[in-house]
Order: structure tokens, then sequence, then C-alpha cells
């Protein structure tokens, strides 16, 4: 890993760790990091209890932006997550000290590059 602090990346699945290999490849990331162990969640409501939403990568993109990444297979949930996830990063950017964020999903490890290369452009 060239990209990341650690020397390895955790991986739950072949698709979090094509992501991990885009990710480090990609020119415009700077810096990421599997989100295992760190301890950041977003909360979400479902059938009335309090869940956790753990995304899969936090990545610092070249324009400045931290990109919250998820890489996503079928998930009944998707819809409650990025809906949680998204008004996580409204949250966080109208609090406005911790710089900008935006959230994305993957759902092929091919589109992980446009999708870094959009993000940033848009910063």
């Amino acid at each position: 890993m060239q990209r990341s602090h650690l020397n390895y990346v955790v991986q739950d699945s072949k698709w979090e760790q094509s992501a991990a290999y885009h990710l480090d490849q990609h020119p415009r990331v700077v810096a990421f990091v599997k989100n295992q162990g760190l301890g950041y969640s977003i909360p979400y409501l479902h059938n009335g209890q309090l869940h956790s939403y753990l995304p899969d990568f936090i990545v610092r993109l070249d324009s400045g932006v931290q990109l919250v990444l998820e890489t996503k297979g079928h998930d009944p949930l998707e819809a409650v997550k990025t809906q949680a996830a998204e008004r996580w990063v409204r949250a966080v950017n109208a609090e406005g000290s911790f710089g900008e964020w935006r959230y994305a999903i993957s759902h092929a490890m091919n589109e992980i590059a446009a999708l870094v290369e959009a993000v940033a452009s848009r910063a």
C-alpha cells in the first residue's frame, strides 16, 4: 500500500480487496484507510431501532475532499444506509470545521476509478 498509512488492508471480501487496489493506484487519492476498528460509524434507524452503519473506506482526495466510500453487493438496507450517510455528510459539511465530505457507493469495482475522479473533480 502506498496511499495508506497501513501496510495491510483487512478485507472482508474480494470487492474490498479490489477497491483498496484501485484506491492505492488512483492519482487523485492522497490517502485512504479501510474503516476497520476505527470507531467511525453512521447511526441510522431501522424498524424503530438504532443501528450503526460502518462504510468500507475513508479516502482523502487531492481536491481536499474526504470521501466516505462504500463498496456494495446486494444489501436490503442499502437505501436506508445511503440516506443516513448522505444526512451525515450534509450535517458535517454544514458544521464546517471538518472540511468537505462526500459519500459515494460503488456496485462494481471497475467503476471506482471513474467515481473517485468524478468526486474529486466536483470539489
